[in-house]
């Protein structure tokens, strides 16, 4: 099949800053979160909750019901709004939760208010998780280059940020409140300065642009059609698959190495940071991996290698073999929900929409996929409970080809001229 791509008239300069503002917008988003999770003991000690982990369990299912309820509010907030209004005041919602996240705790030492934070840096991280992937995909299609692995990557180096921050913060005794209220500000400003450098597009629903934006009414009619498109859904399964196996690994397995294969807490802990760096040197090399031998190629190589080591860590053995698994594992989830991005927004109409969509299923699949886990490992031990992650990866092995570009001319590699990449013609896709 081949397509012709549109020009564009942006020169790389423009092109450069638009990227590197949305790399900003991932990083800012892991920033916060990791900021939370990094001071979850000072937190606990403020409110006086004592060693009862139930406690901050309920706060934490807070924070994910308001997760849930920003994914879903994602769609028309975007379509109302467009992306730059959109996640400002995503990043700002996060920044007042994390500022009554810190106040609660230090000041007023309020459970209700320390919830009700959560709720919001949940809330206002759904919103922007969705609408950064869909301005990362659109500046993708502009460059012509595989960029959301390495959009997603910058989503890691924030967590890795916050969290050194964070250590850094409790290490000499900085006041919650203070920690998380500076952190609050620097977000909103960063985010402020960083939109300034994405250009307005009334395709994403921008108000601003060079052609007016479609009626709301309208665009809210095209963004909840692109359900009835059963390559997006097939899309969504590599992404529920890929999705519930990153998740359900960042809560469970360290305790699924400490209690399903008898090492104790500082192994657990180790394997774990395995798991991420696997994932994390996934993704900043997929992009590369990606332009070479395709997305199809790509799902189904890593999936293939997710399903032998989740399959190599469940059966376990000596613990080197435990952490080649888990290694494995990681790799085997890292590409897939970037690579759904990018999928749902190539060569269709409304791709902020279809974006939108596919988001919400890997999302919402990050979300439910740990307490699922932990319900199935009550009734059959935890390292049995993984084998549904090993269907889903199998299931996201299978769904491979409805990641297919129908676009190879934006993954040509062309480089964008002095006025933006020129017109060239799509060849066949290597799956």
């Amino acid at each position: 099949m081949s397509q012709t791509t549109q020009t564009t008239d942006r020169s790389r300069r423009e092109l450069t800053a638009w990227r590197n503002a949305v790399f900003v917008i991932f990083i800012l988003s892991g920033l916060a979160m990791a900021t939370w999770v990094a001071r979850i003991p000072g937190v606990r000690d403020g409110l006086g909750l004592g060693k009862d982990p139930s406690a901050i369990g309920l706060l934490i299912l807070g924070m994910s019901v308001g997760a849930i309820a920003g994914l879903a509010a994602s769609s028309p907030v975007l379509v109302r709004f467009g992306p730059h209004k959109g996640m400002v005041s995503s990043l700002v919602i996060v920044s007042v939760g994390l500022v009554l996240l810190g106040v609660g705790t230090s000041v007023a030492h309020s459970i209700p208010m320390v919830a009700a934070g959560l709720i919001l840096l949940g809330f206002g991280n759904g919103m922007v998780d969705v609408m950064m992937n869909v301005e990362g995909t659109a500046v993708e299609r502009e460059i012509g280059k595989t960029l959301m692995p390495l959009m997603h990557a910058c989503f890691s180096l924030g967590t890795v940020i916050g969290a050194g921050i964070g250590a850094a913060s409790a290490a000499l005794n900085i006041d919650v409140s203070w920690h998380l209220i500076v952190l609050a500000v620097v977000i909103v400003a960063v985010a402020i300065v960083a939109v300034r450098y994405i250009p307005r597009e009334a395709e994403l629903g921008d108000e601003g642009a060079e052609k007016p934006a479609e009626p709301f009414g309208q665009r809210m009619r095209e963004s909840l059609a692109v359900w009835a498109d059963w390559r997006l859904i097939l899309i969504g399964v590599v992404m529920l698959g890929m999705s519930f196996g990153e998740g359900s690994a960042n809560d469970w397995i360290s305790l699924a190495v400490v209690d399903g294969h008898g090492q104790d807490n500082s192994t657990g802990a180790v394997v774990f940071g395995f798991f991420v760096a696997a994932m994390t040197i996934g993704r900043v090399a997929g992009g590369p991996l990606v332009d070479r031998i395709g997305r199809v190629a790509a799902i189904r190589i890593t999936a293939g290698l997710g399903a032998v080591g989740l399959l190599i860590f469940i059966l376990g053995g000596p613990l080197w073999l435990v952490v080649i698994g888990t290694v494995l594992w990681g790799f085997g989830v890292s590409l897939g929900f970037p690579l759904g991005m990018s999928a749902a927004a190539d060569g269709a109409a409304n791709p902020a929409a279809r974006v939108s969509a596919v988001a919400i299923i890997g999302y919402s699949a990050f979300l439910v996929g740990p307490p699922v886990i932990g319900f199935l490992g009550k009734e059959f031990g935890l390292l049995n409970a993984l084998y549904l992650i090993l269907v889903l990866l199998v299931a996201a092995f299978l769904a491979a080809p409805a990641v297919r570009e129908s676009s190879r001319a934006r993954r040509s590699g062309t480089p964008a001229g002095p006025t933006g990449p020129t017109q060239t013609t799509d060849s066949t896709e290597r799956a």
